[in-house]
């Protein structure tokens, strides 16, 4: 799929992506469910990785990375600051690491499952982003944070830092994910490669 575009297409294309993911990341962390937000970003990242392949998807994960980063140093992000007063460098790797490998796997099952199936590859790119994004966070923070982590499990009434983690930070929140990403990302690609065919 990445083979039909011209270089100028893709240009353009991913930099329209670009200001998406900046425009989404920055107006969707106003929208919280519980501690975290949903990470619309995540939408144009899959489309980039769908469209352009596994290098544009992991360049567009590391915009994302950056502005999550942005946040975190300057504190509009209390729970990552925390972490990052703890240990600034964990907190850089897991943040770019899950960002860039979002989009990279994304674009690599994309590039690999959409020459058999287009559907069955676009399904797939959509469901390993969030799941990359998410279960990179999870064991990076129970590596790096499992102290603080348990002490915040504790004061929200877990016993346990795993169930936290799963159950408290990243439960409703990755779900939401999933449902939007599983939910846009096929319906925006087929439009996209429609309007591209009939031109």
């Amino acid at each position: 799929m990445t083979q039909k575009f011209t270089k100028t297409q893709r240009l353009v294309g991913t930099a329209v992506l670009v200001a998406l993911v900046i425009v989404l990341q920055t107006v969707g962390s106003g929208i919280r469910l519980g501690p975290f937000t949903p990470t619309l970003s995540l939408v144009p990242i899959i489309i980039g990785a769908i469209l352009f392949g596994p290098l544009t998807g992991g360049a567009l994960g590391l915009v994302f990375s950056i502005i999550v980063l942005v946040s975190v140093i300057s504190g509009a992000d209390a729970g990552g600051a925390i972490m990052f007063a703890e240990n600034p460098v964990a907190t850089v790797v897991i943040v770019l690491a899950k960002g860039f490998l979002a989009g990279f796997v994304s674009g690599l099952v994309a590039e690999k499952l959409s020459k058999k199936n287009m559907t069955v590859g676009v399904a797939a790119s959509a469901i390993v982003a969030p799941v990359c994004n998410t279960g990179i966070f999870s064991i990076g923070v129970l590596i790096f944070f499992y102290d603080l982590i348990s002490s915040w499990g504790q004061a929200a009434g877990f016993d346990n830092a795993f169930v936290y983690v799963v159950a408290g930070l990243i439960g409703i929140n990755f779900i939401v994910e999933l449902i939007i990403d599983l939910v846009l990302v096929p319906v925006i690609v087929r439009i996209i490669t429609a309007v591209r065919r009939s031109n």
